[in-house]
């Protein structure tokens, strides 16, 4: 039987609710010091979700929670579990993005997503991570764009080639390389707001949608949109 995505919610959450979660947690607070001010998962996760705290002391708490889910001992689950209700609304928005692109169903989205966050929570490489969340959500929505287009042109060549003339490697098409290019383009210009720029012009999010991947406010995602067109518009003019 399937499990709605609301479900997997629910179930996360009550699973956070039990007292064994509880001790763990309480073992995750005594070993990692941005987590032991929190008295409860709840009052982490309303630090994360709703909390008054600045966006890199909000990644510096994900960044504890990422290093205990890789750690391997009894309460690695409950960290892992309180990652997933922590980036929760940054996976529903991918969620509602991919089933708009037809992706897949709802069942097999929900369940891809759930799989593929768990998946880049264990395996991030916090050495060469900033953002935590932004980087997790924007692999992931990556990921599930890249395998669909996989899978579109394995069956097109399926339904219109033979298939003993089907190549051994299928190489990904030279057009990956432009938003690479874009990317370098707009960090010469307007510097790191080039993510925020290229997410809500080009990748069609809403503001408060990156404001969440980013761990930012919707006002400073705002003003810094705004900063970086006019800065864009700026440069544009001096070519013309």
């Amino acid at each position: 039987m399937s499990i709605a995505w609301h479900e997997i919610r629910d179930h996360l959450m009550l699973s956070s609710s039990t007292l064994n979660f509880q001790r763990n947690f309480e073992a995750l607070r005594r070993t990692s010091e941005p987590l032991a001010h929190f008295a409860d998962p709840a009052a982490l996760l309303d630090t994360l979700h709703v909390g008054g705290r600045a966006p890199d002391e909000k990644n510096r708490l994900l960044v504890a929670l990422v290093g205990a889910a890789q750690s391997g001992e009894a309460a690695s689950d409950c960290a892992l579990t309180l990652m997933l209700l922590a980036l929760w609304p940054g996976l529903d928005a991918v969620r509602r993005r991919s089933i708009w692109r037809r992706i897949g169903t709802g069942e097999e989205v929900a369940s891809e997503i759930l799989a593929r966050a768990s998946e880049a929570i264990r395996g991030l490489d916090l050495q060469r991570v900033n953002w935590i969340a932004a980087t997790i959500l924007r692999n992931i929505e990556r990921d599930l764009i890249r395998t669909r287009q996989r899978e579109d042109r394995h069956q097109n060549l399926r339904s219109e080639i033979n298939p003993d003339a089907i190549p051994t490697v299928v190489e990904e098409p030279s057009a990956h390389a432009s938003p690479a290019l874009l990317r370098d383009d707009l960090v010469s210009i307007i510097g790191m707001d080039a993510d925020l720029v290229i997410r809500v012009a080009i990748d069609g999010f809403s503001q408060s949608e990156v404001a969440t991947e980013l761990g930012l406010s919707e006002a400073a995602t705002r003003k810094r949109y705004q900063r970086a067109t006019r800065r864009l518009r700026d440069v544009l003019q001096e070519f013309r």
